[in-house]
């Protein structure tokens, strides 16, 4: 099997977020498929918190990608059904995280599990990439 860029990006990020930010793995879902508009998609990354509500949404580009408005769009119009709190946007090199309720609020920091479990946005606390 061969590793696509997209792929070791992805892995790396899920690597990150259960030994940084304390996502729980039985939490996370990988390619998680839905509906949109009719068409079949897939998220790259989606979190919950204990509740099964998504917490996070993490779409993963290749380390070549640029990201920019496209991707911000691409997972935006994705999160009109999954409904995550958070939204993440990575190539591996760079990454953007803001909540979904703030779209022009960008950080490069991922909120811990802990805070986004707990559902209180006034406790968000954010970790390093």
């Amino acid at each position: 099997m061969r590793l696509v860029p997209e792929e070791w990006v992805r892995g790396h990020f899920l690597h990150f977020l259960m030994r940084d930010c304390g996502y729980p793995p039985a939490l996370i879902a990988v390619e998680m498929h839905f509906e949109y508009q009719g068409m079949s998609r897939r998220a790259d990354i989606v979190a919950y918190d204990r509740r099964g509500v998504p917490s996070l949404m993490v779409e993963c580009k290749a380390p070549q990608v640029r990201i920019g408005s496209a991707a911000f769009e691409q997972i935006a119009k994705y999160n009109r059904v999954v409904g995550a709190r958070y939204l993440a946007v990575t190539n591996g090199l760079r990454h953007f995280c803001w909540r979904s309720d703030r779209p022009d609020d960008f950080t490069d920091r991922i909120p811990p599990f802990e805070a986004v479990s707990a559902g209180d946005p006034v406790n968000d606390t954010n970790t390093n990439l």
